[in-house]
């Protein structure tokens, strides 16, 4: 059977829109791309700072993700994730721009960590910035009518300082600590949490540090990626 042509790079079936960022990015993040088991291609939406997308909710930034979808298909990708969570309130209009599927965002896991545990049990979402976090994003993955309960980082210096001020430097044990104590408080605060899910896509390398200290299921960006990939690529048996 003929091989089909057209593309000058082959193999990366998984294409990241990336914010325009410069704080270090771990393995486990999804901007690291020693995270992934299968190549991944990446394109950054220049200007796109986490201020702009997380902080400032920026609808003029929303053009330049849509062209960036655009040229990764244009490259061959089979499908599409993000660096950044909360640009789950784009995930219709990004799906709507190009003909391969769109995972925009870790909270399109929602709906599947609440099919999975109990009717009487919560999920959790742990997230860089609480209050920036609203109805209207939830909506775009269509998970707006889900009883959630919502802990932000805000309040944890490092996790801040980085992620969302874009210090240039990572003390990663701080960071680490600042997670897991942020679960801890979540499943206090709330003790019919049934599963997390992460949010941001720099939580990851800290999921199982997370996972460990509260003996629950845990869903992140990596999660999902690793699920986009498995859909798109198939192994044969």
């Amino acid at each position: 059977m003929p091989i089909q042509g057209g593309f000058a790079n082959y193999g990366q079936a998984v294409g990241i829109i990336m914010l325009d960022t410069v704080f270090p990015r771990i393995s486990g993040d999804v901007g690291n791309a020693t995270t992934f088991a299968f190549p991944v291609r990446y394109k950054v939406v220049k200007g796109a700072s986490a201020q702009r997308v997380v902080k400032d909710c920026d609808p003029t930034l929303l053009g330049p993700f849509l062209d960036a979808a655009r040229e990764l298909e244009g490259e061959g990708v089979k499908a599409l994730a993000t660096s950044c969570g909360f640009l789950a309130m784009y995930q219709r209009q990004l799906a709507g721009a190009v003909n391969i599927p769109v995972f925009s965002s870790s909270l399109l896991q929602v709906h599947l960590a609440k099919s999975v545990i109990s009717d009487r049990r919560q999920v959790g979402i742990i997230t860089a910035r609480a209050q920036s976090l609203t109805e209207q994003h939830l909506a775009g993955v269509d998970a707006h009518h889900i009883p959630v309960v919502i802990a932000g980082m805000e309040d944890a210096p490092e996790f801040t300082a980085v992620f969302l001020e874009g210090k240039a430097t990572i003390d990663v044990a701080k960071v680490e600590l600042e997670m897991v104590l942020a679960a801890r408080r979540l499943v206090e605060t709330y003790p019919s949490v049934g599963a997390i899910v992460l949010e941001c896509t720099n939580m990851p390398p800290f999921a199982k540090s997370v996972q460990d200290a509260v003996n629950l299921p845990v869903f992140d960006a990596i999660t999902l990626v690793n699920y986009a990939y498995s859909v798109v690529v198939h192994r044969k048996f």
